[in-house]
């Protein structure tokens, strides 16, 4: 457990990066019919005739109440400093709470993989329509926490086991995944008790996450051979910082190389922040993948 000081300047965080008005988009698009299978588009805020794409996908334990309108004023921030962005909406938990606790339950299978799949593949069509000087052959995945998780797992599909339905022939056209505080190795997620062992919801409790989890775990998807760095915040409370270090170890041992940018008296919110000096290196990594 965090000590009081910690855990105070993580709710001091938490306040801030919800603090700002949502954003709203320039366009939005479905990608199915579900209500939430919807990507809101924000045109960049510069005049360049061309400027890279960064794909969203927002955090919140994949459970029902967080939506991606708390990522609307990163979306917007992301625009504003030149990029085209995609926000992604996909299916979560539902609101009843998780067997023994309180949080609502994290995540549905295989809903939740069903709709970022779906979405990725929809997005090439979908964005020449709703942004024009999109340029998609400077496309960055980016997400935050359970979000992180997904861009990382969204950036594995051609690595997924054989007959996965998720599964592509070829690795995704992308300039690289910038992944944030992301749950990105399960088994050290659930050592943890990550977010109220919500990776373990998300793959239908105990008695499937053995056999879920080569599906879905980054950890165990890997090499990827596309360009990845996670930004983690050194005083993360939420998502600590050895599930990142975990995940990287593991590239390591499948000879993949994966950046981790370490941020000193960083919590886990002032990565999505307009308003916190760690959301600048955010874009600064992302720019550095796109341009």
């Amino acid at each position: 457990m965090p000590d009081d000081d910690a855990a105070a300047r993580a709710a001091a965080e938490e306040e801030s990066a919800f603090s700002h008005p949502h954003v709203a988009p320039d366009a939005t698009a479905a990608y199915g019919d579900h209500p939430d299978q919807v990507i809101d588009f924000y045109a960049p805020r510069t005049e360049d005739p061309l400027a890279p794409l960064v794909v969203v996908l927002h955090g919140g334990a994949w459970r029902a109440p967080y939506d991606r309108g708390h990522v609307t004023p990163f979306a917007d921030y992301l625009a504003r400093r030149g990029f085209a962005v995609a926000n992604v909406e996909y299916r979560r938990g539902t609101t009843l709470p998780a067997q023994g606790g309180a949080a609502p339950v994290a995540g549905r299978w295989p809903d939740t993989f069903d709709d970022v799949a779906a979405a990725l593949d929809a997005l090439p069509g979908l964005v020449r329509e709703a942004v024009p000087r999109a340029d998609l052959r400077r496309t960055v995945l980016t997400g935050h926490s359970a979000g992180g998780h997904l861009a990382l797992w969204a950036a594995a599909r051609h690595v997924l086991p054989a007959g996965a339905t998720w599964r592509t022939a070829g690795p995704a056209p992308l300039r690289g995944v910038v992944a944030l505080a992301p749950i990105a190795d399960f088994a050290m997620a659930e050592k943890l008790d990550v977010c109220g062992n919500a990776a373990l919801q998300l793959l239908g409790g105990e008695e499937k996450f053995a056999d879920r989890q080569p599906y879905a775990d980054p950890a165990l998807l890997l090499p990827t051979g596309i360009a990845t760095t996670l930004v983690q915040g050194r005083a993360d409370v939420v998502v600590p910082q050895a599930v990142a270090e975990s995940y990287a170890d593991a590239a390591a041992k499948a000879g993949e190389v994966v950046g981790l940018t370490l941020l000193e008296e960083v919590g886990h919110f002032p990565l999505i922040d307009p308003a916190a000096d760690a959301c600048a290196v955010v874009a600064e990594e992302i720019a550095q993948l796109a341009w």
